[in-house]
Parts: C-alpha cells; structure tokens; sequence
C-alpha cells in the first residue's frame, strides 16, 4: 500500500471528500459524517448559512444574496477554505472538541488514483486546518477494495471499479498494490449531463437540479437494458414558453443518450485488463470485478458490464460507503498485512 498499515492505526479520523458527499470516520466512535459536500453562503456578509442535506436543498432555489458552493470539483479540493468551513459545521462542535483533546492529532484522507501533487497537497492543507498534526493520503481504490471485502492483501487479482460523480477509476489489485489502474474522467455527473441534453433536445424540456436521478431510478432495476419499462414521465419546464409541462420519455433513447459516457467507462476497462498480466487476467474472468461508489447503483449498469466484458461483475454491499469503511478498517487495525521477509541465505 501507499502507506504503511502501522501508520494508519495511528491515525484519529479519516475524511473521504468527494464531489458529490463528504464522509467522515472517526476511530472508536465509526461513521459520523454522511452529508452532501454543498455549503450555502451569504456574499454579502460571508456568514455560512448551511452545509450538507439542507445547503443541497437550496440549490437552484436562494435569493441573489446567497451562493450555494461545492469546494470539491472532479475529485480535488477546489476551495481549500470553503472546504474547511464546511468540514468544521458537519463535525460539530462537540466531536471537534473531543479530536483536539487527542495528543498529535492524525488523519488519514481518500485521494483519487493518480492525483497530482497539487491535489494531494489541498487534501493535506484542508486537514492541516482542523488540527490535524499529520496527515496521511490513502488512494480511494485501496481504501474501497478493502471496505468492501476483497482479498487485497493476498496474491491473487482483486478488479474494483470505483464508480465516483466525477470520475470513474478501475485497478487490478494484488500484494496490496495497485497493479494497472485507469482513471477515466467520466462519473455520474456525465450521465446526468447526457440527460438533461438529451431532454433539452429532443423534448424542448428543462429539468431543475434534482430531478435527472429520480429519473434514473425510474428507469427501474433493469434500466440500462431493453428490459425496463418503455417509458417514464418526467416534469419539467417548457425551454420556449417557461411554463410548467409533463412529458412522457422514450426509455429506449435515454438509454442511447447516455451510451457515449458508459462507452468510455467500457473502454477503460478494456484498457486495464489489456495492460493486465495474463495470470492476473485469469483471476480476473474466474473471480469478477466489483463495483463500487454511489453511481455503481446506477439502474443496469451492471448487467451492462458483464455483457460486454464476459466477466462476472458483481455490486458492493452499501457501495457508496465501501472508501470510508475501508479507511476505518484500516485505521481500526482489522486488516493483517501479508509478511514479505526476504529469506535467510
């Protein structure tokens, strides 16, 4: 791994702060954040007026006085202070208390595959300013490989896809390393942009902030696949007159519109399992490959996959929690590393 197992035990809370929610994990006491990573602020007196679920609500909705932030774009810290701020009010008060009793306080943070040093760096910096003494970087692959249940440590292939807003990562792991990874800058947010393009287009309709994933939940269990239900309604606003208006959406072409983003997640993960070494490969097509992250629930995505790459492929319990929960297993001490001594001559 990246880092030690040893240095990880020694860490006090881990944040996994992503673009779409902010979690945070706190040794001995488990989960303790779970909230959208949106903060609302007043730009008149930049006073934060809410953070997570509630800030979420907002958006689309506040008078011109108010601003509705995500600190975090494509999986790195845009908004180092923003960013601050709203980890402090989702803590709390009393949690925040209880870390700074702890003597060099430590934390443990998810990045994404691949991140620059840049990125890395306003991980570093946002944690820095809670207190935090030390901190350690974690890639999200390993952190979800292991909050999920896979042999990550063992010599044998392990495949994870980390279904994220932003991004989509996929990796072969073995030996507790990363052995061939793809980050593939395509995630939920690209799907929801298909469709709201999509309906703009072919049915003059505009849709608010929050209304493509309840759409894609309608697209029911088997959604991405011919399967589903043939249509689904959806309101809207008329984009020439401005008024309210109900149309009923072909499922069918949904499903084409959003086949140009689902193409370049396929082709990352032709990509991994073609740099792959074949031993790895083997494991790979006995074993499947596991989906995590929030956009692994995605209505048939999973049967899609396993049509057109032939493996087995298989959805995490709670994928949307696996990054963190491996970052507290981790952390908690319940993962054993495999000892590698060199042999005696």
């Amino acid at each position: 791994m990246t880092v030690s197992l040893e240095q990880l035990r020694r860490c006090h809370f881990g944040v996994d702060l992503g673009a779409a929610r902010t979690r945070v994990y706190v040794k001995g006491a488990g989960l303790v954040v779970d909230q959208p990573s949106v903060a609302a602020v007043n730009t008149r007196t930049g006073a934060l007026i809410a953070v997570g679920e509630f800030a979420e609500q907002m958006t689309g909705k506040t008078p011109g006085y108010i601003s509705v932030q995500r600190p975090v774009s494509g999986g790195t810290i845009v908004d180092i202070e923003m960013a601050q701020r709203m980890l402090r009010h989702l803590l709390g008060d009393k949690m925040r208390k209880w870390l700074r009793r702890k003597p060099r306080l430590r934390a443990a943070a998810c990045t994404p595959h691949g991140a620059d040093p840049l990125a890395q760096r306003a991980t570093i910096e946002t944690l820095v300013g809670l207190g935090a003494r030390r901190v350690e970087l974690v890639d999200t692959l390993i952190a979800a490989a292991v909050g999920c249940g896979l042999p990550v440590e063992e010599p044998e292939a392990s495949m994870i896809m980390v279904c994220g807003a932003a991004a989509t990562q996929v990796a072969v792991l073995s030996l507790g390393s990363i052995v061939v990874a793809e980050r593939i800058p395509v995630g939920g947010e690209a799907v929801d942009h298909a469709i709201v393009q999509h309906l703009r287009h072919q049915h003059e309709l505009m849709l608010p902030s929050r209304a493509v994933r309840p759409l894609q939940l309608a697209l029911s269990g088997n959604g991405l696949t011919p399967h589903g239900p043939a249509s689904t309604e959806i309101h809207g606003r008329d984009v020439a007159t401005g008024l309210a208006r109900s149309v009923h959406v072909d499922t069918a072409a949904v499903r084409g519109a959003i086949q140009t983003p689902l193409l370049a997640v396929l082709d990352g993960i032709g990509k991994v399992l073609r740099d792959c070494p074949p031993d790895l490969v083997a494991d790979v097509a006995e074993r499947g490959m596991m989906m995590v992250g929030g956009s692994a629930l995605l209505p048939g995505l999973d049967q899609m996959l396993r049509q057109a790459t032939g493996i087995p492929v298989h959805i995490a319990e709670r994928p949307e929690l696996c990054a963190v929960q491996g970052l507290g297993a981790m952390m908690e001490g319940r993962i054993e590393p495999l000892l590698l001594d060199p042999l005696a001559a």
